[in-house]
């Protein structure tokens, strides 16, 4: 079976871009993708496409993937769109990734694209709804920011731990995304205006919770047998795991654990034959502070309980043992839909090809990509490694 690797990765700004759409985010990032790659690669060269999307507002549900391949010169290629609510696109990379070690494909671009900010606060609550569980929970009132409270209120009432925590998580990315000139909101914050900001859904307040952005990202990924074609930097998808649960919190077993997220770490790491321990970053999916938190104890970094533990203590930090959402996260970075997935591989690609600028870890081998759709009802984890020192 053929490895994976990553050739190049691209992105646009994460915002809101009134003048821009879908066709043109995507283009922009389709670009960025190709002017990354070592050598030269063309649309010719590419034997596939997955792209990730809501279709936030409904803008072209139908053949969305092919409405913007067409755009960027890809023609006659399989293209197709996965819709897994925030995963999507990560599970395109996944997809993508199918498609080179079955034999299907040498060359596969994974993209992600979505425009939120057209609509109005209640048209955009709606369609983040529709990725909850739609009988009990969307359509009895439940906003995503209320479930991931009761998630919240609930860790915070099992384990010692405390709404300031939240605010830490919120500092710390903020801090990161200071530095990366693509972060939707690229300002940092002291804790006191973290712990002090409105509440949204006790006890989430606003800098709890991350924006919605509008944005595109863009991953090329070739096989082994081809990849020197393209690149001597060889960063190769190491390991991948995907995992679905329960879409509703309430017929869970847990509210402090996400077991999908559980499984997806587990089948990576087997896959990719190492331990938590052995990672030297992560990007995990903090579409609210908790989440993060969540996602150190679900991926191994420390036992249940223990989150707001390695936070305090400086791990995740850039200059921790084991730094976290170095781009910002989906907090500061932002949270376009279908394009945070494929975002948070360009940050990982950037990290082990040391083009992460003013964020550049010291010399990174291990990288850990976390990507959930919805409260939990689907997560993908993918693990890359920098193969060649530079």
């Amino acid at each position: 079976m053929p490895n994976a690797y990553i050739v190049g990765a691209g992105q646009t700004p994460f915002g809101a871009f009134p003048s821009e759409s879908y066709r043109t985010l995507f283009t922009e990032a389709f670009e960025a993708a190709v002017a990354s790659v070592d050598g030269s690669l063309n649309a010719e060269d590419i034997d596939e496409a997955v792209v990730g999307t809501l279709g936030v507002g409904g803008r072209q549900l139908g053949l969305s993937a092919p409405a913007v391949t067409e755009h960027v010169g890809l023609h006659n290629i399989p293209c197709s769109r996965i819709e897994n609510a925030c995963a999507a696109g990560g599970f395109a990379v996944r997809q993508a990734v199918q498609a080179i070690e079955s034999g299907m494909a040498d060359v596969v671009l994974a993209g992600g694209v979505e425009v939120m900010t057209d609509m109005s606060g209640d048209t955009t609550k709606y369609w983040l709804g529709v990725s909850g569980e739609t009988e009990w929970e969307r359509l009895t009132g439940t906003t995503f920011s209320g479930v991931y409270a009761q998630m919240a209120d609930a860790y915070l009432d099992q384990y010692d731990a405390t709404p300031e925590d939240l605010s830490r998580v919120a500092v710390k990315n903020h801090a990161n995304g200071a530095k990366n000139p693509k972060a939707h909101l690229g300002f940092s914050c002291s804790l006191e205006d973290a712990t002090n900001a409105p509440t949204v859904a006790d006890p989430l307040n606003l800098y709890h919770c991350c924006p919605t952005s509008d944005g595109a990202a863009a991953v090329l990924l070739a096989s082994g047998d081809v990849v020197s074609e393209y690149t001597d930097e060889r960063v190769r998808v190491a390991g991948v795991g995907a995992a679905s649960e329960r879409v509703g919190l309430a017929d869970r077993d847990s509210y402090t654990a996400i077991s999908a997220s559980q499984e997806a770490g587990k089948t990576a790491y087997e896959m990719a034959g190492i331990e938590p321990d052995d990672l030297d970053f992560a990007e995990v999916h903090d579409c609210f502070a908790i989440a993060e938190l969540l996602a150190y104890e679900d991926l191994g970094f420390c036992a249940p309980g223990e989150a707001a533990t390695l936070l305090r203590e400086g791990v995740t930090e850039p200059d921790g043992d084991l730094p976290v959402n170095t781009s910002g996260g989906l907090k500061s970075k932002g949270h376009p839909i279908g394009a945070t997935g494929t975002g948070q591989m360009v940050e990982a690609f950037d990290q082990l090809t040391g083009g992460a600028g003013d964020r550049q870890l010291d010399d990174p081998t291990y990288g850990l990509t976390h990507n959930v759709g919805g409260s939990g009802g689907a997560t993908v984890v993918h693990i890359l490694e920098q193969e060649v020192a530079r």
